[in-house]
């Protein structure tokens, strides 16, 4: 299909993708630009540091949610989250319960 044959539909979806991609670009980007680390109040800084735990909890908590007809106990999932909770009790960060969920989910999910 050459250039010219493009229905005007097709050029506006063309130049969404392009306007968005330039969109994303520039907003990652420009944590980069400064030369040096901007000064932050400590509260931000304090905030900022629960930014991880808040995005994992925001793609776990609607997993929460038991099957139809599967008891919160025997789902895969409970087990997963309470191993997930387990190690970030224990270490504080976010790699261990992420590695402790993904290895009870898989291997509850291998048994079952």
């Amino acid at each position: 299909m050459s250039a010219a044959a493009l229905s005007w539909g097709d050029a506006q979806a063309a130049w969404g993708v392009v306007g968005l991609a330039l969109v994303t670009v520039f907003t990652r980007a420009v944590f980069l630009l400064p030369r040096r680390t901007p000064r932050l109040p400590g509260w931000l800084w304090r905030g900022l540091s629960y930014a991880p735990l808040a995005a994992l909890a925001a793609l776990i908590a609607p997993e929460l949610q038991p099957a139809a007809g599967l008891a919160a106990w025997a789902d895969p999932r409970f087990w997963s989250v309470a191993a997930a909770l387990l190690a970030y009790a224990w270490r504080r960060d976010v790699i261990s319960p992420t590695l402790a969920g993904t290895a009870v989910l898989l291997l509850s999910a291998a048994l079952r």
